[in-house]
């Protein structure tokens, strides 16, 4: 993905190539009178001689350009200043919109230009007099963008706009890695319990309604528990669900200097709660269940609610499963997880080049077709929750009854920082240390579920295993 910028007599800055960022810009500036080339590519290497215009700006006078330029759909900006008149601003087709018109726009006339091309993408420039000079901006909007992309485009038309998965895998707005395979969480409850039972579970429902509907539908002489949940330790496993329900409290892993605040009020209603939940409501032994075994139990008839990773709903064989976003305790943000199983190459590999080409492909729509069509396969085995068009396709759509509640479960998880939760990630925190404080409490967590410890216990030896770990790696 890279802009690359040619022309005559002209002081260019370094043309800019950035392996799998999805964001890639480059400037240059031009004496009077000369022209510059600007090409945005999705892929493909540009050529450019003066006067050439090849899907993008043709700059006459002392103008100076950047642009920023997202591939796979298209998105764009680019702004445009310079100290004297504009002689003409050419906008025309990009290489990945076949048929788009072109239009071109006198200098310093306020008015503006409207592309169109295939696939709904549109584009607009708007030009305005600055002084003695001018000012432009192009803003492009696309039908197919990926999820981990989307966030550079401010997409309509029923496009996910969505920038939590990009987000998840970028330092500073540079993507780091390409998903194949992108989750949140979401409950999965059995409707046809819970009609019986009389009750109702929703959208963003409050943790007092779910826990009421666990007991209604909780019938354990039938083999039927109300509420399966992870207990497994691991900071990935038990933990991941638990600190959604800390964050739903208002909870978080630290505070804005990097102390453990595990001892805090909300760690301690959210470990009560879930304790309580899952200790009356749960299978027994749930202190060893993870995903496969919950999952298990589920397809057997014995769940009547799951709350965990969005693909699980793609495993679930039993009839009456209905699905809802994350509750909460008055904290949406947070309440839902983000992850992402993702391909990145390591700086310095000898293999970038052949590397990238397999990413490309392995998270391209050919494969997601190629799986969807393969006989042994088929759609209910493609990857989900990185392309918004896979989405789109109406043999996915006839499997997927969850497709709906799984992207906006990712469309609304937050994975910035935030000022209760002053660090990067959802269900963990993004810096190296985690993993190790979050296995030190994921087993005081499950020895509270199993009642070996009381909560207050478990807490303080969490909070006094995380405090010496962080203190040792210097915060």
């Amino acid at each position: 993905n890279a802009v690359a910028v040619f022309g005559d007599d002209l002081g260019l800055s370094a043309v800019r190539v950035v392996p799998f960022n999805a964001s890639a810009k480059a400037a240059a500036s031009g004496s009077n009178g000369t022209s510059t080339v600007v090409s945005c590519s999705s892929g493909k290497s540009a050529r450019g001689r003066r006067g050439e215009r090849f899907c993008g700006l043709t700059l006459r006078g002392g103008a100076s350009l950047e642009t920023s330029v997202v591939t796979d759909g298209f998105s764009a900006s680019v702004t445009i200043s310079g100290a004297e008149a504009l002689g003409a601003l050419a906008v025309c087709s990009w290489d990945n919109l076949p048929g788009a018109s072109c239009g071109v726009a006198a200098s310093l006339v306020i008015s503006p230009i409207s592309i169109s091309g295939s696939d709904g993408a549109t584009a607009t420039v708007v030009i305005r007099r600055a002084g003695l000079g001018f000012g432009a901006k192009l803003v492009f909007k696309g039908s197919e963008v990926s999820t981990w992309t989307s966030g550079w485009a401010n997409l309509t038309g029923g496009i996910l706009t969505t920038s939590a998965m990009r987000n998840g895998l970028s330092h500073k707005g540079t993507l780091y890695a390409a998903p194949f395979y992108g989750e949140s969480s979401m409950v999965m409850y059995r409707k046809d319990l819970t009609d019986a039972a009389g009750v109702v579970v929703r959208d963003n429902d409050s943790w007092a309604n779910v826990k009421a509907a666990a007991a209604a539908i909780h019938n354990p002489d039938a083999g039927v528990y109300g509420a399966c949940l992870r207990g497994k330790p691991g900071w990935g496993d038990n933990m991941a669900f638990v600190t959604t329900v800390v964050n739903s409290f208002g909870g978080a892993w630290f505070d804005a200097d990097m102390k453990p605040t595990i001892d805090s009020i909300q760690w301690k209603e959210a470990v009560n709660f879930y304790v309580d939940l899952l200790g009356n409501y749960g299978p027994p032994g749930s202190e060893g269940n993870s995903f496969n075994e919950i999952l298990a139990l589920y397809n057997e008839g014995k769940c009547g609610m799951w709350i965990d990773a969005t693909i699980a709903a793609s495993f679930l064989t039993v009839d009456g499963v209905a699905y809802a976003q994350s509750p909460n305790a008055g904290n949406p943000i947070g309440a839902n997880w983000l992850w992402a199983w993702a391909m990145a190459i390591p700086a310095g590999s000898p293999n970038a080049v052949e590397s990238q080409k397999f990413i490309e492909w392995a998270t391209s729509k050919a494969y997601i077709q190629a799986v969807g069509n393969h006989p042994d396969f088929g759609w209910g085995s493609v990857p989900t929750g990185t392309r918004t068009s896979t989405y789109a396709i109406p043999e996915f759509q006839k499997v997927a009854g969850f497709a709906a509640a799984e992207m906006a479960a990712i469309n609304s998880a937050a994975p910035e920082a935030t000022d209760i939760k002053p660090y990067v990630g959802v269900q963990f925190a993004a810096i190296p240390e985690f993993p190790e404080v979050g296995s030190a409490v994921a087993q005081e967590i499950a020895a509270a579920l199993s009642g070996a410890k009381t909560v207050e216990e478990a807490l303080a030896a969490s909070q006094a295993a995380a405090e010496a770990i962080m203190t040792e790696a210097g915060y």
